[in-house]
Formats: structure tokens, sequence, C-alpha cells
């Protein structure tokens, strides 16, 4: 890469201010409207079911190609892609399902079924796992991983808005919500462990400790061999971004320690939204009692020899960074246990009716004596949507979307998005946004897996739960971080041996089907032999 063409690259996605909020949530919402169809074709039709090779080019095209067009040639228009996901889905609905033959078959007998049908349903409940897999979250992180994938490379070429890429100092962008949601999605993930260790015991302050830097130690050496490869190839870099030393794998590898030591706040305040909001809004308040830091973070020279000066974005970020990873694990911990039963089963041998009797008959004999008592609360009726994952994101959503108008308004702070300093105003737009996707993705399995979590038995709702996971999504999921290092090194290597700035839109949107591809033949292939790349 010679000289010239590497300054013409850092000037490519420098000094920008990127777009629309309504512009981005438009482009987005074609991932929901790429599952919404994936969801009636496998419902209805049982389209990918087998998964056979038709059903994974559908799958990789729904998915992949849904949202790397949505952010290149459909860029200026997303509601047409929106609609032309739509109408399938719509054509799909009015034709009449297909019948299969699962519930035909007879259940396999076994000692249990001498059981009476009450015991066996209790040890049935009690089989059950508390954190169970849900589809919904899976293709949420699968969506954030292919949108994150795409952007890496597609920012290179003229095809992708300069819109979209990230913002200097202060705007809203397509990559700069990409970044944020990344470290959302890790808290959401960090969160089955928090569940787990409240269940089994909380292991001591060393202990955790320990095991948060040995989720960080790879994370590290990621960093240092970005750090390398990008130092020692001569490839372009925007420095502003975190620094010059400084890389978003630095900012991965410092959350769970960070998180670790912060767990005896974690343990006094009762909610994790609320403590982000406090971290977050405690770090705002410095930057305004001390403006000259915000100067120093976007105007300052770059000291030779001064570390921090280099690396002032990294450092100054991470906090924002962090209140972004406890308000997911936040959303974690209320969307990741199984939903209690609304309705627990009565009792056989009284029928309801003799209890309303009963009650109205106490009223009754009481109003004679003495003024009646206040009589017992009835239970509240059964909402629509009876998951209670669903009311916990409609709760979280409207809160964080209410605290985003209110710090972005005229009479509230008026604060600008500054992805650079990852200011309040920043922590709380990732936060709605990642709140509403997960609310949207979730509104959907409600909508058309209603039996999801219904069954008895742990392998038949295994068998449900796979049904109504996208394949790409699961494999996308699974080894999300080897995926985006492989994301990481496909890019320096197109970006190594094409001059991606003057490669026409055909070409380009090739290059990009070609490269995402190929990650997502990569996914399914480890997924397929059953292989987990813990990082």
């Amino acid at each position: 890469m010679t000289p010239e063409y590497k300054a013409e690259k850092e000037a490519s996605v420098s000094h920008l201010g990127g777009g629309g909020l309504w512009e981005i949530n438009h482009v987005t919402l074609v991932a929901p409207a790429a599952a919404l169809l994936w969801s009636i074709l496998q419902k209805r039709q049982s389209f990918f079911k087998p998964y056979t090779l038709p059903a994974a080019l559908t799958d990789f095209l729904l998915h992949c190609c849904g949202i790397l067009f949505a952010t290149t040639v459909y860029s200026s228009a997303p509601q047409v892609l929106n609609g032309l996901l739509i109408l399938p889905t719509v054509a799909a609905l009015l034709q009449s399902p297909v019948k299969t033959d699962e519930k035909s078959k007879p259940p396999a007998k076994s000692e249990a079924d001498d059981k009476p049908a009450k015991a066996k349903d209790e040890e049935a409940a009690s089989d059950m796992h508390p954190l169970p897999v849900k589809p919904f979250i899976t293709t949420y992180r699968g969506a954030m991983m292919i949108i994150t994938c795409t952007s890496i490379l597609a920012v290179d070429f003229p095809v992708f808005p300069r819109r979209f890429a990230k913002t200097e100092s202060f705007g809203m962008s397509l990559m700069d919500m990409g970044v944020g949601s990344f470290v959302f999605a890790a808290g959401i993930v960090a969160a089955r462990q928090q569940l787990k260790e409240q269940q089994s015991g909380s292991p001591s302050f060393t202990m955790r400790f320990k095991a948060a830097m040995r989720h960080s130690l790879p994370l590290f050496v990621l960093g240092f061999i970005r750090l390398w490869s990008v130092k020692g190839l001569e490839y372009a870099e925007h420095v502003s971004e975190y620094g010059v030393h400084w890389n978003f794998f630095f900012t991965l590898a410092l959350l769970p320690p960070a998180t670790a030591l912060l767990q005896p706040v974690l343990r006094l305040i009762p909610s994790y939204g609320l403590l982000a909001f406090v971290l977050s809004g405690c770090w705002e308040m410095f930057y305004e009692i001390y403006p000259d830091i915000k100067a120093y973070i976007i105007l300052s020279e770059r000291k030779p020899g001064d570390w921090v000066s280099q690396n002032r974005e990294g450092i100054f970020s991470f906090v924002g960074y962090l209140a972004i990873f406890i308000a997911g694990m936040g959303i974690g911990t209320g969307i990741l246990p199984r939903d209690a039963d609304p309705e627990p089963a009565k009792p056989v041998e009284k029928d309801p009716m003799d209890e309303d009797a009963e009650w109205l008959a106490s009223i009754l004999s009481q109003s004679a004596e003495q003024e009646p008592a206040a009589p017992t609360p009835m239970k509240p009726l059964k909402p629509e949507f009876p998951d209670t994952t669903f009311w916990n994101l409609v709760k979280w959503t409207g809160i964080w979307s209410i605290l985003c108008v209110w710090a972005q308004w005229h009479y509230g702070p008026h604060l600008f998005v500054s992805r650079r300093m990852a200011n309040l105003a920043y922590v709380i737009w990732v936060c709605a946004f990642n709140s509403a996707q997960l609310l949207v993705f979730c509104a959907i399995e409600c909508v058309v897996f209603r039996d999801l979590y219904e069954a008895k038995d742990q392998e038949t709702e295994r068998q449900r739960i796979s049904d109504a996971t996208s394949k790409v999504m699961h494999a996308f999921n699974r080894n999300s971080l080897a995926l985006f290092l492989l994301a990481n090194l496909l890019t320096g290597l197109i970006n190594m041996s094409v001059r991606t700035l003057y490669v026409g839109d055909v070409q380009a949107m090739a290059i990009l089907v070609a490269y995402i591809g190929t990650l997502c033949a990569v996914a399914l292939l480890l997924d397929r032999h059953d292989i987990s790349i813990k990082l």
C-alpha cells in the first residue's frame, strides 16, 4: 500500500458527521423483516426442515444478503427492501399450512407412563433447564454479527454510503451503533454466567476476578496481534477512533475485569440498568464540570512519548462502553431465565366454581354481623403476550427511549451523541436501539412460535427451539468472536490485494457477497461439526 493511497483511505473515513436516526432504524429493520419471513416459511411450510442446499441458500440470502444489500445498494431506499421481504411473508400466510406427521406419531412408552399425570408434569417441570436457549436472542446476536462483519469491509468501497461510516466526533451512524451493539450483546452473554452464579452460589471475589482475567487474556493477545499487524504492514488506520495504539479488542478485554471489580456495587444497586445510567451520567457530569477534558479528547495533539494523549479516545470512552456492557447484563438477567408459568395448575379434586361459592358465602355470612372483609385480590387477566420476557423488554425499551428523547431534547440536557467519547447520549441511544431490536425479534417469536416453551420434556423443547432457529443465525451466534476475527483478517487481506476506493459498485457487490458467503460457509461448517471456538 503506497503512502498516497494510504492517505486517501484514511481521508475517506475521516471528518464524517453520520446520518439520520430514522434512516438507521429503517436500514436495520431489514433484519427483523427477514426473520419474520423466515419464521413464517418455517412455521407454515416447514421450508427449512430438512435443511437442504436450497434451504441453506435461502437462509443465506435472507439473513446475510438482506443485511448486506440494505447497507449498500438499497441504502437510499431501505423501505423498498423491507417491502420486498414483507410481500412474500403475506403470500406465505395466505397459503394453507403444510401438515406434518410428527403429531401423529405415538410417543414411546416408558416406565414413567405408569405414574400419575400430576406427578409426571411436576417431574418434567423440575427437569426443564432454567436458562433455555431462546431463538429470538440467537437471531438478534446473529443479525448484529452479520451487520458488523459486512460493514467493516463494505466501508472501504464507495458503494457503502459515507454517512454510515463512523463519525469523527459527534453524530449518529450505522457503524457507531454497530460498535455499541457489539458491547451490549456481550453484556447479554455475560448475564448467563451471572445467573448461574446466583443459582449455585456466588464465588469469592478472587475467583471471579481470576476467571475474568482468563476470559480477557485471549482478547489482549488479539489486540496486540492487531496492533502489530497494522503497524508492521502500514495498514490504513483512523487513529481518532480509539487512538494510536488502542483498538477495540483492548476495550473488550477490559470489560470482564472491570465488571468483576464492580460486583460489590452491583449487589447494592437493585438494577443493572440504573447502575449503567448512573455510571454514564456521572461520567457526563465529569465532562461538564471539566470542559477542558472534551477539548483535550477532540482537539489535543498527540504528543510523542505521551501514551495517554496518543490513546485518549480508547481510555476515556471505556467508561461509556462499560455502562453499555452493564446495561446489556441487565437486559440479559431479565430475558435469559425461563418465564414462570402464569397460571399454576389447580388441584383436580376441587372445582373452581366451589371456591367462588365458598368465598361468596363467607362474605354474605359476615355482612349481617360486621363490615365485610376486603375481598381477596383477583388474579390479573392473562395478557396477550404472557411472556414476562416480552413485558420486560417493553419496559426497558420504553425507559431507554424516553431517556434518549430527554437527553437530546431542547428542554433536556440537549446532548449530542459522541461515539468517540462514549458519552451519556451515546450510551442511552445504544441501549434504546438494542432493547427495541430485541423487542421486535421477541414479538415475532411470540406470534409465530407460540408453543415454543410449552413442551413437557427437554427433548421436545430442544427440538422446537432448533426448528424455530435459523441455522445461519445460530452458526454466527455460536462462534461470533472467532468469525469476527476471521472477518478482520479477510478485510485486511482484501484491502491489501484490491484498491477498494476505485472499485465499481457491481464489482464491489460481487466481492462483498463472496466475502460474507465465505464467512457464512465457515460458520455453518463449524456448526455442522459441532465445533465451538472459545476466545
